[in-house]
């Protein structure tokens, strides 16, 4: 079990924002932090890892304080047992892929046990071929798959994933998404993953926590957060279906309102009286659009 307790005053591009921050995850899921940019969702990552230190609050981790500011705990982050993953990468340049996973192991001789591990890791992630290869003559996509390779050798008891697969293709990313899911399914670690793509999260994500503001205003399943709230919102407009296509496990509704096209993201209960051409209300709450039907109405 995670449980999270923290606070902290952030500059965001808006000013002075406090962020607060009160919740449990669940172990061995992955769980998406989702929201705007600079609602805090990369400072509860960097706090969780150690590398920015909360104003006050509490960390434990399958019942270990990694943090208590009441009781002076604060872990380093070599103390921690995480592996994160940043968008960029952050590849040892000057090391081959297998010397970037060996690395994650303090000792410069590498037990047997982990030379398996690392043997294993690259058999899941398709690297094997690529193993004695340095990171610039990589793709985004193969670099990226080294990081979570990387991320997971130790088996850590959190892993991190801060937007690690924004910057790739939407046919890349959905065959990182992929082996994500192979990585979890086999060694179940408990991960917190940073996300703006709605299809990922409903691919990926057993809970979303919604942050906005340095404040989590909502919880729950991809569907009880995205496709099942109540219409009413800021903005409402009658807009005409231009397509319905299929993006992993959503569909993305293409709609003609005015001179706008506006893409809203739906699943397939959204979607079973819609055609191109029908005429549709698109509904804004806070930054989820949502769709609904107004045939016969």
């Amino acid at each position: 079990m995670l449980e999270i307790q923290l606070n902290k005053t952030l500059m965001s591009a808006q000013g002075t924002m406090t962020l607060e921050v009160d919740t449990v995850i669940e172990p061995g899921k992955i769980t998406t932090l989702f929201g705007e940019s600079g609602a805090g969702k990369t400072s509860v990552l960097r706090m969780l890892a150690g590398l920015l230190k909360p104003d006050g609050g509490n960390i434990v981790v399958h019942g270990k304080v990694w943090y208590n500011a009441a009781q002076k705990i604060a872990l380093q982050p070599q103390q921690r047992s995480i592996g994160y993953v940043f968008q960029d990468y952050a590849l040892f340049p000057n090391m081959t892929v297998r010397q970037n996973l060996e690395f994650a192991f303090a000792s410069k001789k590498i037990a047997r046990q982990h030379q398996t591990q690392i043997d294993q890791l690259m058999e899941l992630v398709a690297l094997q071929a690529l193993q004695h290869r340095k990171p610039h003559t990589l793709s985004g996509g193969q670099c990226q798959r080294v990081a979570l390779a990387r991320a997971l050798v130790t088996q850590p008891d959190l892993l991190l994933l801060d937007e690690p697969l924004s910057a790739l293709d939407q046919t890349m990313r959905q065959r990182l998404q992929d082996y994500l899911l192979q990585l979890h399914q086999k060694f179940s670690p408990t991960i917190l993953l940073v996300s703006h793509d709605v299809g990922e999260i409903f691919k990926v994500s057993h809970q979303v926590l919604v942050l906005e503001h340095g404040r989590i205003t909502q919880k729950g399943t991809p569907r009880q957060v995205f496709a099942q709230q109540q219409i009413s919102g800021k903005f409402q407009v009658v807009g005409k279906v231009l397509d319905i296509v299929t993006e992993g496990v959503v569909y993305i509704v293409s709609v003609l309102a005015g001179n706008e096209v506006i893409k809203v993201v739906a699943d397939a209960s959204d979607i079973t009286q819609l055609n191109p051409g029908d005429e549709v209300l698109v509904v804004s709450k806070a930054f989820n659009p949502l769709i609904k039907s107004i045939v016969g109405s």
